[in-house]
C-alpha cells in the first residue's frame, strides 16, 4: 500500500508550492493512474515517493512503514524516469542486471533474472547491444526491465509508454497488464493519455492545484 498524508513542496526561494498537502492512498496490488496538466507536479510527487526529494511537508508510508525520511535504495520501490535513464557504456543486459548487482545477488541468480525478466518485456534480442541505436520503445522497454528485475513491491512509472508508436503502446500495456496481474506489484503509474488511463487504471486520481483528487476506478 501506498500512503501520501499532507504532501508539499515548495521550490527553494520561490513560490507558490507545487504541491500543497497531497494526500492519498494507494490499496495494496492496484494499478493506480496519475494524471494532470505539463506542470501540475506529477513527476515532484514520484521522486518524493522515491527518495529522490524530500517533501516540504507531510508524511509517506509503503507498506505500513514511514520512510518519509528513508534512502531510496530502502523504500522497497522500483522507479521509472520519463527518459528511461539508461547508462550509456552499460549493454542491456548489464542494465537489466544493475540493481541485482548492487544488492550483491549471486552471478548466476542475476543470469538467470537477467533472461527472464528481458524475455517477459520482450528485450532478449537486444541483451549485447547498447543504449545508442535502440528505438524509443525498445529503451522504455530496457528501462522497465531494469526496474522488474529486483522485484520491487511498489512500481512508480513516469509517462513510460510516451514517445512512442500505437502498436508499441498497445504491446506495452499487455506486459504492464500481465506484470501487475502476476507479480501484484501495487503501481503509480504517470501519464497524460486518457487511453492509458483507461487501458490499465484500477484507480484513477489527478493531480491538480497541488491537491490530489480520486477520479475512482478504472473501467477495463
Amino acid at each position: 500500500m501506498i500512503t501520501a498524508e499532507g504532501i508539499s513542496w515548495t521550490p527553494p526561494g520561490r513560490s507558490p508550492a507545487v504541491l500543497e498537502s497531497a494526500s492519498f492512498a494507494i490499496p495494496s496490488a492496484t494499478y493506480a493512474v496519475l494524471m494532470g496538466r505539463t506542470g501540475a507536479g506529477k513527476t515532484t510527487l514520484l521522486e518524493i515517493l522515491c527518495g529522490l526529494r524530500p517533501p516540504t511537508a507531510g508524511r509517506i508510508v509503503i507498506g505500513g512503514r514511514d520512510v518519509t525520511h528513508a534512502a531510496p535504495g530502502d523504500r522497497g520501490i522500483g522507479y521509472v524516469p520519463q527518459d528511461g535513464a539508461l547508462f550509456p557504456t552499460l549493454t542491456v543486459r548489464d542494465q537489466i542486471g544493475f540493481g541485482l548487482r548492487m544488492r550483491r545477488v549471486a552471478r548466476a541468480r542475476i543470469e538467470a533474472a537477467v533472461h527472464e525478466t528481458a524475455e517477459r518485456v520482450g528485450v532478449a534480442h537486444l541483451l549485447g547491444r547498447l543504449p545508442q541505436g535502440l528505438s524509443g520503445g525498445e529503451c522504455k522497454r530496457v528501462a522497465l526491465a531494469r526496474t522488474l528485475a529486483v522485484r520491487p513491491s511498489v512500481l512508480l512509472l513516469d509517462e513510460p509508454l510516451a514517445s512512442v508508436d500505437e502498436e508499441t503502446q498497445d504491446e506495452l500495456i499487455a506486459v504492464l497488464r500481465q506484470i501487475h496481474r502476476e507479480q501484484g506489484v501495487t503501481v503509480l503509474h504517470v501519464t497524460h493519455a486518457r487511453r492509458e488511463a483507461e487501458g490499465l487504471g484500477d484507480l484513477r486520481l489527478r493531480l491538480e492545484r497541488g491537491r490530489i483528487i480520486t477520479l475512482g476506478p478504472g473501467v477495463h
